[in-house]
């Protein structure tokens, strides 16, 4: 009897037990990361940044953060994204400004017709200034004259360039990348490196994701990866733009907008700097709802 209580005096117990047993997990999972680790894989699991400008109205938008050096889907990650940018009522309005304006500022109309001075012909006093009984005539290359020369035709070129301001600007980019992104057409990757050049990588893998049959690649620099480049430039439906050269045509234009880590990080930058500049309210006066 003596025995057994020494025995079990010494035995461990339940908690002990459970404690030794997560000890023994902690350390296999320590052992798994280390090895993920040396093997190369540096994202974390949940990309977590200090938003510029917070909101503090509850919203939140995260995103999965994906690969593009397989053809299968991998997910890296998330990473939170500002709701100012990618959360906010989109504004068909808006929208519709900046469509209407690039489709605008393009335009060039070269027609020209020939006012008096450059018609041919017409340097003879057609008659007498007096004496006739008739008005007064200088030449028969005169606007009021049949085959005269024209008064403030169209003179090629002719522009319809004007610059939109700059909130509808603002509000028509936060609002594109919104319906993108309500609408899963918004793909965030680590990195724009895929293994080949072939054209078929690409269309292979924009099937395999079901990103449809347009795509539009972002980044952060204009000198993009060897590979893309090559292969997109074969595909009339994939183009790559840099970050600045982000737009709403574009953006409607293609069925799925790619955006890269670093690429989301400038938009980002450069969108909330001019939202929360100096003269911000003057900006903002069109957007009052309490208006009358």
């Amino acid at each position: 009897m003596l025995r057994r209580l020494v025995i079990g005096a010494f035995r461990p117990s339940g908690c002990l037990q459970g404690a030794a047993r997560l000890s023994t997990i902690a350390e296999t999972n320590t052992a798994e990361v280390e090895q993920i680790s040396a093997e190369g894989f540096q994202s974390p699991m949940i990309v977590s940044r200090d938003l510029e400008f917070p909101t503090n109205d509850g919203r939140s938008r995260m995103a999965w953060v994906e690969n593009m050096d397989t053809v299968q889907e991998k997910k890296l990650g998330m990473v939170d994204l500002h709701p100012d940018i990618f959360a906010i009522p989109p504004r068909i309005d808006m929208i519709h400004s900046n469509i209407r304006w690039q489709q605008l500022y393009r335009k060039v109309n070269l027609v020209q017709v020939n006012n008096r001075a450059e018609m041919r012909g017409g340097g003879r006093k057609p008659w007498q200034q007096k004496g006739l009984g008739k008005a007064r005539q200088g030449s028969i290359r005169a606007p009021q004259w049949v085959h005269g020369g024209k008064v403030h035709g169209p003179r090629a070129p002719t522009t319809w360039f004007y610059m939109l301001p700059l909130h509808t600007r603002l509000y028509g980019l936060r609002s594109t990348l919104s319906v993108k992104m309500a609408q899963d057409d918004l793909h965030i990757v680590n990195a724009l490196d895929i293994p080949t050049n072939d054209p078929s990588y690409l269309e292979e893998l924009a099937e395999e994701r079901l990103w449809g049959p347009s795509v539009l690649f972002v980044d952060d620099t204009d000198v993009a990866p060897e590979n893309i480049a090559v292969a997109a430039d074969q595909i009339k439906h994939m183009n790559i733009i840099p970050v600045y050269g982000l737009n709403v045509f574009s953006m409607l234009k293609h069925d799925t907008l790619v955006l890269t880590l670093s690429a989301v990080e400038r938009i980002e930058k450069q969108l909330l700097f001019f939202m929360h500049r100096s003269d911000r309210a003057k900006l903002s006066e069109i957007f009052k709802t309490d208006q009358v």
